[in-house]
């Protein structure tokens, strides 16, 4: 069977219209980051069945695959078309194509978040304070507060000393508890630049009457500073009373307001889950611990500050429907609201949930297509047989992160998107033991290692979870990689050992983006 192709004008028509299209970027992250088109989504082929239902829940959505010449958005498209997607194709000439017909291409991730929080500062000259000024105000311990807008684990990792992790959408709703006195300076900080333009002009939107900067550049511009950062912290927000949590629905509501946020009830759900003409993004905005303790069915979990930050890895649909809830008070649900407002989605708030609704605990389920049948193995018996025998070898599909955190004793890193090559690498033995976390995804793997093998191939029921539970011990380290690690785009804001012309060429690159934002002209950003 054929698939079809569609060009650079299908798709920059789509955009152009709002019509809804997911442009898929189906190589692994790194290759992705290199060069792009602002609104092609990462959805790598190796991660397709695991990830297709939950980040496209519509099948007739309008899909195109793109590469770079390598051959994954054939196979990608296929995949697709065999999940029961119909209308999918593969766009000509991929990456290449894209720029030969005149696109704009774009380096790095979360790049339509990030060329927006550029955009908001130049339109809205959000003020900012030099890592100099920010220490000569904390080293003369003047009135003045540190507040990290990051997820909490990049904050403990490393973090501008006194500094307190308030994760963006909790801004507006935790800092009239942390800072009482209006006349005391807040200084908001990410690791670059997105997040604290953005939690900045948040307060500042928002009306809180204290003065407001963002720390310029974050803790890259700290460290290009020559500054120490602190690291392991785990200073956090505290909790607010009723008459606190009023004040800042209010402010809340009044920005979202301001920026055309459309209004849903629990009627509407019914209706837009079953719509077939339309894709619904439903996203509960509040912390991880609050929505795992009870949540509306059909929710997934993204922090509101994470959503603003990494729109597209959550909603890969340009042009969906985006619907968000608070059930505690609608905070940190209007305030990404407003900017997803801006970013032109099409976004809602959900009001007036009761509590009695939230009746779904736990974590995120994705939904996920029927695990072919292949022979397993459970974890004591796997331990056993490593001990035992020195022709069973494991290999391991989780990401790289994830696997240089802990593994098996002895097992393989492989990417399943290099998988031929991989092979090659790692010796033969008669039997291969396939793990993952998720662990579904060797379950897909399994077919595909067969294909390439004389040995048995297993797979270890409940992947790398199952290992750990069973009291196991795990190996840390970068030790047998069979595949490079492709899959993560090392971030120059990440970890405490980034060269500094790195830090600087990326801060250089986000000073280009609004430019670049013109030259491309498909994002319809608008600026409160």
């Amino acid at each position: 069977m054929s698939i079809q192709t569609k060009d650079y004008a299908f798709v920059r028509n789509k955009l152009l219209n709002k019509e809804e299209i997911a442009l898929l970027d189906v190589r692994e992250e790194d290759p992705h980051a290199q060069e792009h088109p602002l609104f092609a989504a990462n959805l790598p082929l190796a991660r397709i069945e695991i990830d297709a239902f939950g980040k496209l829940p519509k099948k007739n959505i309008s899909i195109v695959t793109l590469d770079d010449g390598e051959g994954y958005s054939l196979l990608a498209a296929q995949k697709l078309i065999d999940l029961g997607y119909s209308d999918v194709s593969i766009f000509v000439g991929g990456v290449q194509g894209w720029k030969a017909a005149g696109g704009e291409v774009f380096k790095d991730v979360n790049v339509p978040s990030k060329s927006f929080g550029e955009l908001v500062e130049t339109k809205r000259h959000t003020p900012s304070l030099s890592a100099q000024e920010v220490k000569q105000l904390i080293d003369a311990k003047e009135d003045v507060v540190v507040v990290d807008v990051r997820r909490f684990d990049e904050y403990n990792t490393m973090s501008i000393p006194t500094g307190i992790s308030v994760p963006g959408a909790e801004l507006v709703l935790r800092l009239p508890e942390l800072v009482p006195n209006p006349k005391t300076k807040i200084i908001v900080n990410c690791a670059g630049r997105t997040r604290s333009i953005i939690g900045t002009q948040s307060l500042i939107n928002a009306g809180i009457p204290n003065e407001v900067n963002a720390l310029r550049n974050g803790t890259i511009g700290w460290t290009l500073a020559g500054q120490e950062l602190d690291k392991g912290q785990t200073r956090k927000f505290t909790e607010v009373d009723s008459g606190t949590a009023k004040e800042a629905a209010e402010r809340s509501r009044s920005v979202a307001d301001r920026a055309g946020v459309k209004r849903a009830s629990i009627a509407d759900l019914d209706i837009w889950k079953t719509q077939s003409d339309r894709t619904t993004y439903f996203f509960d905005t509040r912390t991880p611990e609050e929505y795992e303790a009870g949540h509306l069915p059909g929710f997934r979990s993204v922090p509101g500050g994470q959503l603003v930050q990494e729109t597209e890895m959550v909603a890969p649909v340009r042009g969906a429907r985006i619907v968000l809830t608070d059930p505690s008070n609608g905070v940190r649900a209007n305030m990404p609201a407003s900017w997803l407002a801006q970013m032109a989605w099409d976004v809602y708030v959900l009001d007036d949930i009761k509590a009695s609704e939230l009746t779904e605990k736990g974590l995120w389920n994705p939904p996920l297509p029927p695990l072919p049948t292949v022979e397993t193995v459970d974890a004591q018996t796997l331990s056993a047989w490593l001990k035992l025998d020195s022709n069973t070898i494991v290999v391991d599909f989780s990401t790289h992160a994830h696997y240089v955190k802990g593994h098996i004793p002895g097992s393989w890193y492989a990417l399943r998107s290099q998988l031929a090559d991989a092979v090659e690498k790692i010796p033969q033995v008669d039997r291969y033991v396939l793990t993952s976390t998720p662990n579904q995804l060797s379950y897909f793997v399994a077919q595909e290692l067969k294909a390439l093998t004389k040995s048995d191939v297993v797979v270890l029921e409940g992947g790398n979870g199952a290992w750990l539970a069973a009291g196991l011990e795990l190996e840390k380290g970068p030790s047998h990689l069979a595949s490079s690690p492709l899959d993560r785009y090392k971030r120059p804001y990440e970890g405490t050992s980034v060269d500094p012309a790195a830090m600087q060429a990326y801060l250089d690159w986000e000073f280009g983006l609004v430019e670049q934002l013109g030259k491309d002209g498909t994002h319809h950003f608008w600026v409160l």
